[in-house]
């Protein structure tokens, strides 16, 4: 996402013509796009999108069990205070 920002401001600042990046050849303003696009399918390729997903799944899931047990818990001991 980062080398996407930085893509677009470079693009951006060239089209502009401002500073010292009016001066720079066009494949260096848009290399951080390929590099994206290469970050992007090395990602997809080797699993690490997929693994990321998964553990931000389980991290939702833990939170959610102990929410839940946490209030199964309270509940119970409301329950029988008597």
């Amino acid at each position: 996402m980062y080398l996407l920002v930085l893509g677009l401001v470079l693009l951006g600042l060239k089209y502009i013509e401002w500073g010292p990046v009016a001066l720079w050849p066009w494949w260096l303003v848009l290399a951080p796009f390929a590099l994206a696009a290469a970050w992007w399918a090395w990602a997809d390729s080797s699993g690490y999108t997929k693994r990321k997903a998964m553990e931000r799944e389980d991290r939702r899931r833990d939170a959610r069990r102990a929410r839940t047990k946490e209030a199964l818990d309270n509940n119970f001991r409301k329950n029988h205070r008597r």
